[in-house]
Formats: C-alpha cells, structure tokens, sequence
C-alpha cells in the first residue's frame, strides 16, 4: 500500500500521453499538422451546437440530468440501437456517459475485479489499456488486426492468450487504428468463443456510421447476453469536446455500471445530451452522410499517397514505417518528422507495433491533412 508521498500502483502503471509524447516542434515554427488525434476539422451540423441551444428553450439545461441520462435521449438511443442490430433494446439497458471513454472504464469497474485480464484484439485502441490499469486489471495485447488472414487463426490467438483469470475481451470495428472492417464470419466465430468461455465482450462500436466497403455487424446482434456495446456522439457527430457517449447491454450488467459511474462523475453534461438528442431525432442525419462522403475521400486519397489499401471504415491508417528507421528507431522517426510540422501517434500505444505509426485522415482540414500525409510518405520513402 503506498503511503505519502508515494502513488498507486495504478498511477504509476498508466500513461499520461499516448498519442505523442514529443515536445519537439516543427522547424518552421509553425502548427504542425495533427495527424495524432482523432478528431474531425468539421464543426457539429446546426442545431447540435452549444450557441443553438438556450435555457428558454432548455430549462433546466444547466443543472444536472438523471444518471443514467436524460429518459428521452435513452428511449430514442434504444429505438436506434434496436433498428440497427436487430436486438430488442429497452430504456433500462441503456446508460449515457461522459464519452465512451469514460464509458468503457466505468465497465471495467463493473465487470472486472483487480488482478483478473482482458483480452484486447490488437493493435487496439490506446485508452482501454490504462483504463483497465487504473482500475487495477490486466491488459493483455493479443495480435490479431495486423497478424492473421482467417477468423479461426483469430480465435486460435485469442485461446491461446486466455487463462484462467480472463473474464472479458475487448475489440473495435470498424478499427481503429487499421481502417478494417471485422465482417460477419469473423465476428461470430470470435463472439461464439467468448460466449463459449462465459467472458464479457467489450464491443467499441463508435465508428458505426463511417463504413466504406461492406457492413458493420453489431456484435450485440451475436451475443446479446454477454455483450457491451459502446457508442461515442464524438466520433458520429463531431462533439468530441461535449463528452458525450452511451452504453448497452443486459439490464444487470448496465445497473452495475450505473453504480461505478454514479460514484465517478455522475452524469453526463445535460447541455451535451440536449445536443445529442437534437442529433439523433434528424439534425445529424445529413451532417453523417456529408462527412461519411469526405472521410472516404480523404482515406482513399491518404492511402494511396501511403502506399496502403484504402480504409474499409473508420478514420485511420497504420503504416508500417521500419524500411524508414535508423539506429535511433521510432523515437528519432516521430522526432524527425515532429520537426518536419507533421504528428501522428506511435505504435506502442497500439499494443506490440514498434515499427508502426497511426494515421487519422480527418482530424484537420483536407489541405492540411493532404500535406501532413505527404511529408509522412516522404519521409516513409527515405
């Protein structure tokens, strides 16, 4: 047990920065271009901004909203998410976060005691690897996305990880960081052996509406019993700053998770919920349809320049840069091409991709991304 002035375990264990900790800047002292984070240059459609919403027409929009999150949003969250994964969905199995992020890790203090594993398809995304730490699990990296051709290879890596301290396995699709599509084969042979096994499923569904080659399956629509689905209004919508996600799941498993996020941040911002609920009854509908056209573009431009194969969905490319390392291996890599005006995440953050980088192809205006991606291919070609 620490004591002052130590820290947990768990502090020490999770990192501060997982998308580039490096402080140099680019030559020119200028912005370099932020091709780190995923984020979106575009603003939310109108009538999901924080200017268009006004107490007269909101009262009450400044003070706090039931946990769980406000009846009407979760009604029309269960309406959707039922239409979209074929699931019988009720008010009661769907919890609105403070991000999926904050989602994901509440899940974790629901579902998984300390000491026990998840299991993470990688590479993964970065934050659910601290986010297992902080609650005193253990991650455990399993390469699949980059590793294997067929589902039972990927279910061959996954037994082969498990032990008898894994209570639950985590994936994403469409993936980030590779922009692939996990289809139907492969997600029911992966959910059969999860349900087989009796593991939770941690399901990141956030890219949802940014497919552009075949169909997201819900794996929800596979293993309803079993699964948690997670959702970000960020990633559909532009409103990373809102904070604003959902979760669902078995009626007893999204109790559990109420009572952690209860007693972390309690609910989610009303005013980010009002937005998101504006949204999904019709104001974002065209603004998805618009970026789903443009983020195609951009991936498919992004990818060539890269010499990769276009994304099949998401927003993210994964190259790998080790014909371009030297001695001083990706440190002096990023740093190089920090000091070129150009960002973009390392590997490691991703799970065991030490000679690999991450891409996000809309997280700055087209010009500027067409830019960055080309001072990174320049570089990749030395």
């Amino acid at each position: 047990m620490p004591r002052f002035p130590n820290l947990s375990e768990s502090a020490r264990g999770v990192q501060g920065s997982v998308y580039s900790g490096l402080r140099k800047q680019p030559a020119s002292g200028g912005s370099p271009v932020p091709l780190h984070i995923g984020d979106t240059w575009m603003e939310p459609a109108e009538g999901c901004r924080m200017q268009d919403l006004t107490v007269e027409a909101h009262p009450g929009m400044h003070r706090y909203s039931p946990v769980p999150g406000i009846p009407k949003l979760r009604e029309r969250i269960a309406e959707l998410h039922a239409g979209r994964c074929g699931v019988s969905t009720e008010r009661g199995q769907v919890l609105v976060t403070a991000g999926a992020t904050a989602g994901l890790a509440a899940t974790v203090g629901a579902l998984v005691a300390p000491g026990e594993e998840v299991l993470l398809v990688a590479p993964h995304w970065p934050l659910i690897s601290g986010g297992l730490r902080a609650f005193g699990a253990v991650p455990v990296d399993v390469p699949v996305m980059t590793d294997v051709d067929t589902p039972e290879q990927a279910v061959a890596r996954l037994e082969a990880q498990r032990s008898d301290r894994t209570v639950a396995v985590y994936w994403n699709t469409p993936h980030n960081p590779t922009g692939r599509l996990l289809d139907r084969d492969w997600l029911t042979a992966m959910t059969d052996w999860a349900s087989d096994h009796d593991l939770w499923i941690l399901a990141d569904d956030v890219y949802e509406d940014y497919v552009y080659a075949g169909e997201h399956v819900y794996t929800r629509s596979l293993a309803p019993e079993n699964t948690i689905s997670v959702h970000s209004f960020s990633k559909a919508f532009g409103m990373a700053g809102n904070r604003c996600g959902y979760l669902v799941g078995p009626r007893n498993a999204i109790s559990a998770i109420h009572r952690i996020v209860t007693n972390i941040n309690y609910s989610a911002c009303t005013a980010s919920q009002i937005a998101a609920l504006n949204a999904l009854e019709g104001a974002g509908r065209a603004w998805i349809d618009s970026a789903r056209r443009q983020y195609a573009v951009l991936g498919r431009e992004a990818a060539e320049t890269l010499g990769l194969s276009a994304p099949e969905g998401s927003t993210f490319l994964f190259p790998d840069v080790s014909r371009a390392l030297d001695d001083r291996g990706l440190d002096g890599f990023l740093g190089d091409l920090a000091e070129a005006g150009v960002l973009v995440a390392p590997g490691p953050s991703f799970g065991p991709y030490p000679t690999f980088v991450r891409v996000c192809f809309t997280s700055a205006p087209p010009d500027e991304i067409q830019r960055g991606v080309k001072l990174l291919a320049e570089r990749m070609a030395r």
